[in-house]
């Protein structure tokens, strides 16, 4: 019987901290992610894959600022550069997948779902935007630009200058899971939610995109959650999750319950911008149904030791 199983794949999985960007270095870096996600599959998985999007999308709306200035293009919404983004990367690793079933004789299919996911308009996060979005600015501009976009900007904290920054409200419903689930029923490989899923919120029965950004993992959770995954899988760049990471008493963690979690979060242990949100996501598939969330590195997928646990 095939187990079916979400894997979250973490930014570097696309795109390198030291690397330029270019399409060849995004495709070379998918490529050696698919080669680990084939292994599952050439043990009995199926698979809902998820990723960020979050350099992509930066270039995005830096090409929207571009053609603006240049050839007066008109601007594209956030969430049209979600959705954007999500097809660019969607099919990156789509093919490099169909090449690695060819050359390993797998036959499965592979399909992107552009997927659109339900906020509250009422969620606390649109009244204190947090997450930054686009290029620097300096004061002057981005006093201009908030006045007439009605938009928020924060300056950085490393004083490089003046970011837009939206909402990143709580993902409440995936709108495609019942075909994700339907496809994944029968066997097929899913592309979805990426980038955190196109943020919509609904108005009189209608769905209307807005300019938010959803933390990628806590939408992984829930796609796991409502598809009735056996496991989730969260990728980062580390094997385990430590507490006192990079201090003295620094330890790796095997497993972890969902109370042990959350006292070792409440205790500082897990960074909001970097494990903090995994663990959460993590928590909240278990405490959902879910099985076992594994926190762990591409290349260990297959080993049965690896990465951190959390259950129940």
């Amino acid at each position: 019987m095939k187990k079916l199983a979400v894997v979250a794949l973490g930014g570097n999985a696309l795109l390198r901290g030291n690397q330029a960007g270019t399409i060849k270095e995004q495709e070379t870096n998918t490529y050696d992610t698919c080669l680990h996600l084939a292994e599952l599959i050439k043990n009995n998985y199926t698979l809902v894959i998820t990723h960020g999007n979050g350099p992509q999308v930066g270039n995005i709306l830096l090409r929207n600022e571009a053609g603006y200035d240049t050839y007066k293009i008109p601007k594209m919404p956030l969430d049209i550069c979600v959705a954007d983004s999500q097809g660019g990367i969607g099919y990156m690793i789509e093919r490099q997948l169909l090449n690695i079933f060819n050359e390993k004789k797998i036959k499965r299919n592979v399909v992107t779902i552009v997927t659109q996911v339900l906020v509250d308009r009422n969620d606390n996060a649109f009244k204190n935007p947090t997450k930054p979005v686009g290029k620097y600015f300096i004061k002057e501009e981005a006093d201009l630009l908030a006045r007439a976009n009605n938009w928020v900007f924060k300056e950085d904290p490393r004083k490089r200058g003046w970011r837009r920054v939206v909402a990143s409200p709580e993902p409440i419903d995936i709108l495609n899971k019942d075909i994700i689930k339907d496809l994944t029923k029968r066997g097929n490989i899913v592309i979805a939610s990426g980038g955190g899923g196109i943020p919509v919120i609904k108005d009189n029965g209608n769905l209307i995109g807005v300019d938010a950004v959803i933390d990628k993992d806590l939408a992984a959770s829930l796609v796991a959650a409502e598809i009735g995954a056996d496991e989730f899988y969260i990728l980062t760049d580390v094997p385990k999750v430590y507490i006192n990471f990079h201090q003295p008493g620094e330890k790796a963690l095997d497993k972890m319950s969902i109370r042990t979690a959350r006292k070792y979060a409440k205790e500082g242990h897990f960074a909001a911008g970097s494990m903090g949100p995994k663990i959460e996501a993590a928590i909240k598939f278990v405490k959902n149904g879910g099985k076992e969330a594994i926190i762990t590195e591409a290349n260990e997928l297959l080993n049965p030791g690896a990465g951190t646990k959390i259950v129940n």
